[in-house]
């Protein structure tokens, strides 16, 4: 399966990338060049590095630090919606 279809990088490549040692999503493009181009592969990449043992991006250990639900998880699973935030006015 392609992860990266601007560069046509499979699931595989980037697999193999981890087992040699990449361990951010930077290391994985500078390999392969995936998430370089339109950057929609980074979230797969990510969760692919999670898979495997690396560390999380900042992203996800910023948002469980400040207790915000997963962006994968299920929204049935998430609790109830935010309450909308009211647009500042500058005088």
């Amino acid at each position: 399966m392609y992860v990266c279809m601007c560069h046509a990088v499979t699931e595989d490549q980037v697999k193999r990338a981890i087992d040699a040692g990449a361990d951010t999503p930077r290391r994985i493009a500078k390999g392969c060049k995936a998430g370089t181009d339109c950057g929609s592969c980074v979230r797969r990449i990510q969760a692919l590095l999670g898979e495997h043992g690396a560390r999380p991006c900042p992203t996800a250990r910023l948002a469980a630090k400040l207790g915000l639900a997963d962006p994968g998880a299920d929204s049935e699973d998430s609790g109830p919606a935010p309450a909308p935030v009211a647009a500042l006015r500058v005088a």
